[in-house]
């Protein structure tokens, strides 16, 4: 007893004996970087020669001629243009991406958390710093893959989660194609609501079990089994519940809507945007752009799935779904950004590769942006649509050290964002080539 209170008289008079300085944590890393030139998406142009000064996870100042704390990390980025890190509203990174989603079948829910771990690398490897999820089928694949990136246990972008799909039953986000006599575990039907009422509980439930947003599906779906893009699932009433009720907890609410009714029921309804918005007319162009309502459409995965129908053979009522919706969507699209319709870049990647996000920029280009245009989608206007323009989205002081860079100038050829040179999340890199 006498020995082991003189080992602990003895380590208070070490720990006294430690200096103040010692005693505190370190120092936030601070990091300089030269840019030879700085897409500023606040105003919409691009600046020469600035520096930006980086301290632990943030940017603490922007500009020319700063000086160089003592110590720095000094990053040479003067023949690069660089931007803010990329935001993608609209991806599946916790979904297997399967063309069939019944295979999702064949794995356990252990097996398909492993198996979504890969889709996080390559999109953040892609300059995609931020991400948001939109929903997944097994329910609560994304808050896990969220929060193991959050505490570093795998390597990706920021998620902001839905934390399942909520859909009619067998509905746009339901799990269908299913003989009626098999019963699906809870976590593959958790998002099923059938009523104002039931459309709150799940919200409820959501908010509790961690999810940052709420997706709905407004309208029928391309991609599941006994579903009609042009049809309307939710009614007004449930749109409207879902809204309040995610309001009640701070929440904002995005609406699958291919259909023009669906799209215009989801809009008057308050949502924050709407995915696709493949066959919105002009009365539904006028009301978004009444509302603020956002439009992430994705306008590229049409190429994704026609590829996909060369390689192999996906269900054939998903084909006869698609037949035509392309098209229409990118003419639409069209309209929208000659209207002046609020744009935010989501590719509903999981249809295409995960990792190829980028290409969308060029159709969006193609069909009516301009690169700048194109380029505010993925990051104020994103960062916006997320209600976090004071932390993401542009390289201001105070924000993220979100940033990335690429060779020449993505104003003057939007595909070099396709080869993202340098990526760094919350001040550290994760990518950096010559």
């Amino acid at each position: 007893m006498l020995k082991q209170l003189a080992f602990i008289a003895l380590l208070l008079i070490v720990a006294a004996a430690v200096s103040p300085a010692q005693q505190t944590p370190s120092s936030p890393q601070v990091t300089v970087i030269r840019a030879g030139r700085l897409v500023d998406v606040d105003v919409g142009r691009v600046l020469t020669s600035q520096m930006l000064l980086l301290r632990g996870g943030k940017i603490e100042a922007m500009g020319e001629n700063l000086p160089v704390p003592a110590g720095a990390t000094v990053i040479d980025l003067s023949k690069m243009t660089v931007l803010p890190g990329l935001l993608d509203c609209h991806t599946h990174l916790a979904d297997l991406g399967d063309a069939e989603p019944l295979l999702v079948l064949q794995k356990s829910a252990v097996e398909s958390a492993y198996a979504v771990i890969p889709n996080a690398r390559v999109t953040l490897l892609a300059g995609f710093t931020t991400v948001r999820d939109v929903g997944v089928y097994r329910a609560f694949n994304d808050v896990a893959l969220r929060d193991a990136i959050a505490k570093g246990i795998v390597i990706g972008p920021r998620m902001f989660v839905a934390g399942a799909y909520i859909t009619i039953s067998e509905g746009a986000g339901a799990m269908t194609g299913l003989a009626p006599d098999i019963q699906l575990p809870w976590d593959l039907h958790f998002g099923e609501a059938n009523s104002p009422w039931e459309v709150r509980q799940r919200v409820r439930q959501l908010a509790h079990r961690g999810a940052d947003h709420i997706k709905i599906l407004s309208t029928g779906a391309v991609l599941t089994h006994g579903s009609n893009p042009k049809s309307i699932e939710f009614t007004p009433e449930e749109l409207q519940a879902a809204v309040d009720e995610a309001r009640n907890f701070g929440l904002r609410v995005e609406a699958h809507a291919h259909a023009a009714e669906g799209i215009k029921n989801a809009i008057r309804a308050g949502v924050a945007s709407i995915e696709h918005a493949t066959l919105i007319d002009d009365e539904g162009i006028a009301l978004a752009k009444e509302h603020g309502t956002y439009l992430d459409m994705d306008i590229y995965d049409e190429e994704c799935i026609q590829d996909t129908a060369k390689k192999s053979k996906p269900p054939a009522d998903f084909l006869e779904h698609d037949r035509d919706l392309g098209d229409i969507q990118r003419r639409n699209f069209t309209k929208a950004v000659r209207a002046g319709v609020k744009m935010s870049f989501g590719t509903d990647a999981g249809v295409c590769p995960h990792g190829i996000n980028a290409r969308q920029f060029a159709y969006m280009v193609k069909y009516g942006m301009t690169p700048m245009q194109a380029i505010q989608s993925a990051t104020s206007n994103a960062a916006d649509l997320l209600g976090k323009s004071n932390l993401l989205g542009s390289l201001q002081p105070g924000r993220y050290a979100d940033i990335i860079a690429v060779s020449g100038n993505p104003l003057e050829d939007i595909r070099l964002l396709e080869n993202v040179k340098f990526v760094m999340k919350e001040g550290r890199i994760y990518k950096q080539e010559p």
